[in-house]
């Protein structure tokens, strides 16, 4: 089989070659999936850079994160799924926990417990990222800040795809969002995609329009997956007792001064307004939940998309030999889609899911 492999830690374009290995073979309470397709995630290129919350043995398989395909063969004493069954394999390795093995390859052996089942009628391109955006979505609005209908959610990186998937869920749920974007011309998309109120910090004060929008009763909840200036300015427009979930740091990409990697947070608004900031990481999460409850958490998002609540942004399909281009586009700027390594029917990753 064809797999991608990086020899080292360094630029993905630099370190990544195309190998022929042998195909594996599962053992007790493990699968052979046979890869359709899979994503490049940011994070997984930043997991080869060494600059990610875990690093893996080099050499290693890439793709840290999630793909879709079908199973192939069950090991002995394998129960649940069935041959030809088409699955998500979930490949978030825990933190803490055991590695996991990369998905950018044609076949590969993971644990059963780490297997969704998929309807055929969900594209492989919305199948293949329903592990990592559409669940952190989900977990940052109902689990880790347990949102309620009515209530304002403050949300920075709105035009992200996470961004986007959390305005469709509170929408769905009955939760108003004000939504920080950088760019003016980014605003009529974010209102057109339902968000309530869009605040630009290319021209207006963030503070400012959160109590203007929010009124006496301030904006409780947010999530901020900038940091830096941005994520202190939203912890400060807070209500007293407000709470802020960090779950990325996009201001700090590519940057090296430690200056760069912080949220420069007031303390006086910290103590004597007890608010909270806390960081949220999906490989966490992982490690802290119990299979049962991951796998009911991943069904809720299985169904959100494929009753058409949740809508996730159809992929760009390459080919594993096109693997420079793919880590190109991944990280170009202003993108309309996610590069996605395609396998077998490929094309139909090109579906809207």
């Amino acid at each position: 089989m064809r797999a991608l492999v990086a020899g080292r830690v360094g630029e993905p374009a630099d370190v990544l070659r195309l190998e022929s290995r042998p195909v594996p073979a599962p053992g007790a309470g493990q699968a052979l999936v046979r890869v359709t397709a899979t994503p490049v995630h940011a994070s997984d290129l930043h997991v080869l850079r060494g600059r990610y919350g875990f690093s893996p043995e080099f050499p290693v398989v890439g793709g840290h994160m999630e793909c879709v395909g079908r199973v192939e063969a069950l090991g002995p004493d394998t129960d649940g799924l069935k041959i030809g069954e088409r699955v998500v394999a979930v490949a978030v390795p825990p933190v803490p926990g055991p590695p996991v093995v990369g998905t950018w390859q044609e076949y590969l052996v993971t644990d059963t417990h780490r297997l969704l089942p998929v309807p055929d009628r969900l594209s492989d391109s919305s199948a293949c990222q329903l592990a990592v955006n559409p669940l952190t979505a989900l977990l940052l609005v109902t689990r880790e800040l347990h949102v309620q209908p009515g209530e304002w959610l403050l949300q920075t990186a709105a035009g992200s795809t996470v961004g986007r998937l959390v305005i469709q869920l509170a929408r769905h749920l009955g939760i108003p969002t004000i939504n920080v974007v950088r760019r003016r011309s980014a605003v009529a998309e974010i209102k057109a995609l339902g968000g309530d109120e869009v605040i630009c910090t290319e021209d207006e004060d963030l503070s400012r329009r959160v109590a203007e929008i929010a009124g006496t009763a301030g904006v409780r909840k947010a999530t901020d997956c900038v940091a830096g200036p941005v994520g202190a300015q939203v912890s400060q427009a807070l209500a007293p007792g407000g709470e802020m979930v960090v779950y990325g740091a996009l201001s700090t990409h590519r940057q090296t001064d430690p200056a760069a990697l912080t949220i420069p947070l007031q303390a006086r608004s910290v103590i004597y307004e007890a608010k909270t900031v806390r960081g949220f990481w999906l490989n966490r999460w992982f490690g802290a939940a119990s299979s049962e409850d991951a796998l009911l958490a991943l069904s809720e998002v299985r169904n959100l998309v494929t009753d058409g609540v949740l809508s996730i942004p159809r992929g760009r399909p390459f080919p594993l030999e096109r693997f420079t281009e793919a880590v190109a586009f991944a990280e170009a700027p202003g993108r309309d889609a996610k590069p996605l390594f395609v396998f077998e029917d490929g094309g139909r990753s090109e579906g809207d899911g």
